[in-house]
Formats: structure tokens, sequence, C-alpha cells
């Protein structure tokens, strides 16, 4: 592989300084505006919407009647009817038990609802990240991706199953009651209403900053999440090194981080919660001081004062219920800036609204017109420096040079993980930004140096390349690529789990693998990146004749550094530093001299000298 490829060390010092300045950023922002992004996802299920609404309205009225019953029952005890009193009961009893329908009903509705908006979000962005190109995972890690989808999907859940709904319920309540405590002694309710805007301005100054906070907390724990992904996926290289201490400690700085952020926020959270009902309550005391000297005075009832007690604790309760769920929204617009972030993050390589398709006789012709590119981490150096060369439908052409020549960057323009910044690159005579990725793509089959292996079966793995494939084609494949022998072996045979990135498979069996995934494509162009480089002198054997079968109907470039695995190939391109220094066959350009030369006669000697 080429070390002109992206670097991961560049990567991590880009991605390191994420959380913190993606913060300061976006602390500028202080409304929960942002939940607005959630409607589109809405949308499609109105009518469930709707009924959780009205399931919700319906369990406010019957909760705001529930007063005027108890007064009803409190006053009750005056009359001289029975009959009455007992039609007072079984009216509270009939108010109580719809209450319990209503907010059955509400809670099914509205977290049903939320589990399908959430299910729908988490697909959307994921169907977003896995189609963008390799320079956005340049910028971001992944883990940090997957913190996205899972923490930030699982907050919104909690929101938009529950906080909202409970949101809506309390402030229906609140303004309910408001009204109702009016109709029931407007005195009191004067009274009352003096202490709102002392309650709501900690709400409002305490609440920005909670936000503020929330979002820091969310972006260091997603600093975590990306840590910890990395350490893991290369545990055996951590291990071999002895770093387990040194990962641990970096994932326990991060972690503390995200905790004493957590910290701020909770107790920020506390204090305002404290603060709230501490006013409230006492608010409520005080009010209710003056309705029982009412009372004494017979300005009104005992059933009324109770009423109003109830309609006063009701918005009491709905207005402390209200400041817990603001610091729940703060949290929630949050997580849906980050992940409308992800949806709308913009591409460096895009497809055309209506691409063009290949004609239906090419067979694989690749062209490069002065193409020059440099990787976005290193915009100041070339990976390739005005290159221009065709390749004929059925050529077998390989790409040879020193580490970081460019020859892994061709594969990865080929392939359009990245746009060259000048140049054109085609295949059959249409330019790749012409076509949908997916056009020319399902042209291809890569093999590339370090084989990917899925956490599923041997055959699953082989299936990869084509899904629609048989097991008869699958089995064929891994013949033709010299891995029928070592799968039967496994366990269960081709149905064997080879585990979390293959790996209960050796190097070489996962690079048979590929080469197997990549036979049972079944594509016009081949390309192969060091696809034998750790194969056995057998393996190499069987494997290189399964190739020259291969290529002889199909356009193949191979990239590699061992030169005897290209000896055979119709023409080598010879790479230095992003240009093409040297062209021909294995034999003239050993007679020419210069760099294949050198390269041939160290490779070749060593063979000898070894052996």
């Amino acid at each position: 592989m080429d070390a002109s490829a992206p670097q991961p060390e560049a990567t991590k010092v880009a991605e390191v300084a994420t959380p913190q300045s993606a913060t300061e950023e976006r602390a500028k922002s202080r409304r929960i505006g942002s939940l607005r992004a959630l409607w589109p996802f809405l949308v499609p299920y109105k009518r469930m919407l709707a009924a959780a609404l009205a399931a919700l309205v319906l369990t406010a009225i019957v909760s705001l009647t529930l007063p005027l019953a108890v007064r009803r029952v409190v006053d009750g005890f005056e009359t001289e009817s029975e009959a009455l009193l007992d039609k007072y009961f079984l009216a509270a009893l009939a108010i109580a038990i719809l209450l319990a329908l209503g907010t059955g009903l509400r809670y099914y509705l509205v977290t049903r609802l939320g589990e399908r908006v959430v299910a729908d979000i988490r697909k959307a962005v994921f169907d977003r990240m896995i189609g963008m190109s390799p320079s956005f995972y340049e910028r971001i890690m992944t883990g940090e991706v997957l913190s996205r989808i899972t923490t930030d999907t699982t907050l919104l859940l909690s929101v938009i199953s529950s906080s909202m709904s409970i949101a809506l319920r309390n402030t229906l309540l609140l303004i309910g009651g408001l009204v109702l405590m009016m109709i029931t002694s407007a005195k009191l309710t004067g009274a009352v209403l003096l202490i709102v805007p002392v309650v709501i301005v900690p709400i409002i100054i305490l609440g920005r900053r909670l936000r503020v906070l929330s979002r820091q907390n969310q972006d260091w724990i997603a600093e975590s999440s990306g840590n910890a992904s990395e350490a893991l996926l290369s545990v055996q290289t951590v291990q071999a090194f002895t770093h387990e201490r040194a990962s641990a400690q970096t994932f326990d700085a991060v972690t503390e981080k995200s905790f004493v952020s957590a910290k701020k926020r909770i107790g920020t959270r506390a204090v305002m919660t404290v603060i709230v009902i501490s006013l409230v309550f006492a608010g409520i005391v005080g009010v209710l001081w003056v309705g029982a000297r009412d009372v004494r005075a017979e300005a009104m009832s005992i059933g009324e004062l109770i009423q109003f007690l109830i309609y006063a604790i009701m918005v009491a309760g709905a207005v402390g219920a209200l400041s817990e769920i603001w610091g729940e929204l703060q949290r929630a617009a949050g997580a849906t800036e980050r992940l409308v972030e992800l949806l709308h993050t913009t591409d460096t390589v895009e497809d055309p609204e209506t691409g063009r398709e290949l004609p239906q006789q090419g067979r694989g012709a690749i062209v490069f017109d002065d193409v020059r590119f440099a990787y976005p981490t290193r915009q100041d150096t070339h990976a390739l420096d005005g290159i221009s060369f065709t390749i004929q439908p059925g050529e077998t052409v390989a790409l040879v040079g020193p580490s970081g020549a460019g020859k892994s960057t061709i594969f990865q323009l080929l392939l359009r993980f990245y746009d060259p910044s000048s140049g054109v690159i085609s295949v059959d005579g249409v330019a790749l930004p012409e076509m949908r990725r997916d056009t020319f793509r399902h042209a291809m089959a890569l093999v590339p140096q370090d084989p990917v292996i899925f956490a599923a079966s041997a055959r699953e793995n082989i299936r990869f390349g084509r899904p629609e494939a048989s097991d008869a084609e699958v089995e064929a494949a891994a013949r033709a690529a010299a891995a029928h022998e070592f799968l039967e072996r496994l366990p269960q045979g081709y149905d064997t789990y080879v585990g979390e990135r293959g790996l209960m498979l050796s190097g070489g069996q996962k690079q048979r693998i590929a080469i197997a995934r990549a036979i049972l494509r079944d594509a016009p162009i081949l390309l192969l990146d060091e696809a034998t480089s750790a194969l056995d002198a057998e393996s190499e054997r069987l494997v290189q004749e399964a190739v020259t079968r291969l290529s002889e109907e199909r356009t193949t470039l191979i990239v590699a550094h061992r030169l005897a695995t290209v000896k055979q190939a119709d023409r080598i391109l010879v790479f230095d530093e992003g240009q093409i220094v040297a062209e021909g066959t294995h034999d003239s350009l050993v007679a020419q001299g210069g760099l294949y030369a050198r390269l041939a006669r160290l490779q070749f000697t060593e063979g000898v000298a070894a052996e």
C-alpha cells in the first residue's frame, strides 16, 4: 500500500481538536429551535402524531376536571341527599378510569412514534455516512460517528417518546390550571401570577448555560467512544507493543473530561430545580394562607379552596416538570444539532443528479489525462503530478515503484474515493464525475492489500462480492482463488463464523477470501493491490494462475512491490514521486536500466541470496 495514502497520525491530530472547537463554535446558539429539524421525520406519521396529541389533550382535560369532581364530593358531605353524594363519587371514579385509559393510550402512541422516528433517523444518518468519501473520515473519527448514531439518537428517543409528551401535557395543565384557578378565585390567582416571573427568570438564565454544558458533554462522550473504538479495533497491536496502560490512560483522561463536563451539567440542572421548586411552593404556601383566611370569612367554601389547591398543585407541578424537561430539551437540541450536521454534511465527492451509464459494449478501457492530486490533509504535496496513461480493454498493467510513489492513489481515484485536483479520469470513454459512483464501481472488483473480512461466515464474506450468487458459484470462486481446501477444513466448512475482522483466519487465508470475492464479482475491471503479498509460495502460484486466467478477458491493474508477480504483465508503469518515470515490459525495462532495473536487481539478487 502507498505511503501516499492518508496517514492515521495526521488524521488523529485533526480529530482530537474536534469536540472543543465544535462546542465553542456552537455555544453561540442558545435556543432549542434546532429541534425543528425533527419535523421532516415526523411528517410521514402525521396520523399517529395526531392520535397521540389527541390522547394527550384528552388526559390533560380529564386531569383538569378531576378537581371539579373532588370539590363536588367535598361539598357534597353537607348535602342531605345520599343519592347525589353517590353520583359525585361515581363521577370521580369514572373520571379516574378515563384518565388511566387516556394515559395508557398516550404512552403507547407517543412511545411507538418515538421508536419509529428514531429508527428512521438512525437509518438516515447511517445511509448518509456509509456513502461518504474517505476524505470525510480524515476529519472525524469513526467512533464519534457511531456515538452520534447510538448515544445521541438514544437521547432523542427519550425526548420524543417521553420528555416532549410530558412537556406538552404539562403546558396544557399549566394553561388550563391557570384558567380554572382564575374562575375559582381571581384574587388567589392574581397572587399566584406574581410568582411566575420570579420562577421563569432562573429557568431562562440557567437553561442557556445548561444547553452549552450538555453539548460539551455529548462531544466528550463521542470523543471517548472514538478513542475506545480505535484502541479496541487495534487491540492486537496495542498488546504487542505493551501499550495497554498508555491506551487506558488516554481513554481515562478523555472519559474524566466527559465526567467533569457531566458534573457541571448535573450541578447546573440541580441548582435550577432547587430554585424553581422552592420559589413555586413558597408562593403556594403564601397563597393558601390567604385562601384559608377567606374560608374562615366564608368568602369561599372548603370545596372551592381544595379545588383551587389542587389546581395550584397542578400548576406548580407543571412548572417544576417543565423546568426539568427544559434541561432535557436542551440536551436533545444539542443531540439534534450533531445528527443534523451528519445528515447535512457536504462531501467532496458527490454523484450527479442524472448520471450517464457505461456503454454496454464497454470492456474496461481506462484513461488518465494529465491528472494531479493532493490528499486533503497534505495539500502542499502532490501524490500524483501530471499523470497520463491509457489502458486498453483486456490489458494487464502493473504499477510499480517505491512506497509513496502514488501507485495506490491511482486506485483511490479510479474508484472515485477522491476527485483529482485537475485532469480527467474516464472509463470506457465516460468521465467518472458524469456517472453515479455505483455505476462504474459495479464494473470493478478490488483486492486490497489489507483485506476486509466481516464478522460473518466465510461463505457470506465471499458472497459479499455478488450477493445474489449461488452456493455453487461461491465455491467455484473459492476454488479459483485457492481457498477451497482450507475452507473445507474449517469446523463448519464454508459456514464457519470467522470472527470480527476475520480473527480466526491467517493473513494469507484472508487474502484468498478477498481474491475469491473479487473473482465472484465477475467485473470487467480487476484491481489488485498487493493481492498476493501474504501468500506462501505454493498458494501464490495457484492464485497467480487463477489471476492469469481471470485477466484474459478483463482489464487488470496490479499494484505490487514484489516484481516477480508482475513479470507477465502486458505493460508496466514505473512510478516515482507521483510521476510515471518509465513504461514497458519487464524485459525492456530491465534492459533500459533506471529505477525498475535497480528494483529488479535488488529483489532478484536478494531472492537468490536467500536461497
